[in-house]
């Protein structure tokens, strides 16, 4: 088979891996939201991937792969709550700066990147299956 057709299957799949890095950052940061520490170094904050775009000079085709994942957002919420067994000795603990509302778009996002991802490969092995077709036609 030759490798043009190969190297779409390559980008879609690696956009479908950067969706998915995505998407478990995601579900992390809703399965902390809410959730309190003894202190502001040890609560949870948001994470993030960075991508970075890759250039194939081969081909001329560009995909994206994960660089890293960074804490994002703004620092932990103090909140007096002395019945806590998290408070500290002030009675305070620090809440997640889980952004719910945020993380339910990013989510949302994410689910239709990966969609559209999965549409292109779909089309492509379509298109190739058709022009076998015409071979034993």
């Amino acid at each position: 088979m030759p490798n043009g057709p190969l190297t779409i299957f390559q980008v879609s799949g690696r956009a479908m891996s950067a969706q998915l890095v995505r998407m478990n950052t995601t579900a992390s940061n809703l399965a902390n939201a809410g959730s309190v520490a003894s202190s502001a170094d040890t609560a949870y904050r948001t994470i993030k991937p960075v991508f970075r775009t890759s250039f194939d000079k081969a081909s001329g085709m560009a995909t994206v792969d994960v660089e890293n994942v960074v804490s994002a957002g703004g620092e932990p919420t103090k909140r007096y709550d002395p019945s806590n067994p998290m408070a500290d000795k002030d009675g305070n603990v620090w809440e997640s700066n889980v952004d719910e509302t945020r993380e339910l778009v990013d989510m949302m996002e994410t689910a239709r990147g990966y969609q559209n991802n999965v549409e292109v490969m779909q089309t492509a092995k379509s298109l190739i299956v058709d022009t076998l077709k015409l071979g034993r036609a």
